[in-house]
């Protein structure tokens, strides 16, 4: 565990003790009857946490923040908040986790949970349940205000400090993380809302028999929750199992797709693009070379010695390939052209159809870029990688006529520029021989 990461736990469990220190100096008293909801809730809690699911870039994800945030409701004080948290870190024990990582889920839930009741009731302002029963609906406007801000703030935190962790131990974007594990289940988080006031209600109306009898719906939420994990999971395994099968054929190239998907993220987010645009962007990237795997390639790429000019004709509708793959799949028809064209030229001088100008696709244009940075800093028979200041100079030199000139000047411009040569951010390539092409310029990536 690296030295940052530390710090940031520590940094964590700071601001956890000082927000439920806050918390306690604001609602020291707890009542019984509300020890008996908070200790219910927290048995549901511990039950539901053991059925946890794995999220796409790293951690877990459960559904036990829904009888945690209804004690909240019911409870919101110190109680509630330090309850949740020992819950997950016994349920964090029991499936063995290390007790570093056990230790940063109890802190970090506990912040979040801290945070998010304090915030809860400035907004509720009296208690939502004064212990005694009443109306579902009854002041259904501000009640329902107060527990979406309850759930939001616990997200909010929650994800945003998970995020942080997960980026720091992989060197990778806490942005990029958040979008792979919140984005897909965020509208199911909102829309548990009801679920978590309707457990609160049932409670304070039906005791806990009738809590019991929603733990059925509750399973149900955790299922929609792990499908939807499940699905996002496989299909970018699934992907990745495509890359490195086409990889194999070649292993000087190993982790080249992987790498320029990378980059290709960092340009995107250079020029401004949006997380979903980001996205598409990386996954075009990484099937740009995804048509390699046919047949007629396995002796191109196998080839020692230089490519001759009818092999290397053989080699420039490898793209044409790619596309035709990719549109197999119904999920990626709008990365079918970004694949097709990744090796077009701004002037038009590139393969396969000679495309020219904002005629390019934008996705392909910056996958370009992607493709041959990756290309100009690995090492290569007839050259060594070049260096930060070489890359940028080559850049320049071919600005409007290999490269779209805007991306170009934006890409020169941003931070981002840097991070391409930051260490940690390359994937291992192993020595080995590479298909040279005749007479090819060193901006020019195959």
């Amino acid at each position: 565990m690296s030295k940052r990461t530390v710090l940031f736990i520590f940094a964590v469990s700071i601001c956890a003790v000082l927000a439920n220190g806050a918390l306690f100096l604001l609602a020291p008293n707890v009542q019984s009857n509300e020890i008996r909801a908070v200790v219910w809730m927290a048995a549901i809690g511990l039950f539901v946490h053991v059925l946890t699911f794995r999220l796409p870039r790293g951690g877990s994800g459960s559904i036990a923040f829904i009888p945690f945030l209804a004690a909240s409701i019911i409870s919101p004080n110190w109680f509630a908040a330090v309850t949740a948290s020992v819950v997950i870190f016994v349920g964090q024990l029991g499936k063995r986790r290390s007790p570093v990582k056990a230790l940063f889920n109890f802190m970090q839930a506990w912040l979040a949970g801290g945070v998010a009741i304090i915030i809860f009731r400035m907004v509720a302002g009296d208690p939502v349940f004064s212990g005694e029963a009443i109306g579902l609906l009854e002041g259904a406007r501000t009640h329902a205000i107060a527990v979406l801000v309850l759930i939001s703030t616990f997200f909010a935190v929650n994800t945003a400090v998970v995020s942080g962790v997960i980026a720091l131990s992989e060197g990778s974007s806490p942005w990029y993380i958040w979008r792979q594990n919140t984005v897909t289940t965020l509208p199911y988080d909102l829309l548990s809302a009801p679920v978590v006031y309707l457990l609160a209600w049932v409670y304070m109306t039906s005791g806990a028999t009738g809590t019991i009898a929603l733990c059925i719906p509750i399973i149900g939420v955790r299922q929609l929750y792990k499908t939807n994990s499940e699905l996002e999971r496989v299909n970018q395994e699934l992907l990745e199992l495509m890359v490195k099968a086409i990889e194999a054929r070649d292993p000087y190239t190993s982790g080249h797709s992987r790498r320029v998907a990378h980059y290709s993220q960092l340009i995107a987010r250079a020029i401004g693009l949006g997380g979903q645009q980001v996205e598409r962007v990386r996954i075009a990237a990484l099937l740009h070379d995804v048509g390699k795997i046919h047949e007629i390639y396995a002796p191109l790429l196998q080839k020692p010695e230089k490519l001759t000019p009818a092999e290397w004709e053989i080699m420039q509708g490898h793209p044409i390939k790619s596309a035709e793959l990719v549109m197999t799949v119904s999920h990626l028809a709008d990365i079918v052209l970004p694949v097709r064209h990744h090796h077009e030229n701004w002037d038009g001088s590139g393969y396969p159809d000679g495309l020219a100008g904002e005629s390019i696709p934008l996705a392909s244009r910056i996958v370009l870029f992607a493709d041959t940075i990756d290309a100009m800093t690995t090492d290569r028979p007839y050259r060594k990688a070049l260096g930060e200041d070489k890359v940028r100079s080559e850049l320049t030199k071919y600005r409007a006529k290999q490269f779209d000139p805007y991306i170009c000047d934006k890409l020169l411009a941003s931070p981002m520029f840097g991070l391409l040569f930051a260490p940690g951010q390359r994937i291992p390539t192993p020595a080995a021989s590479v298909p040279i092409a005749p007479q090819r310029p060193i901006l020019r990536a195959m």
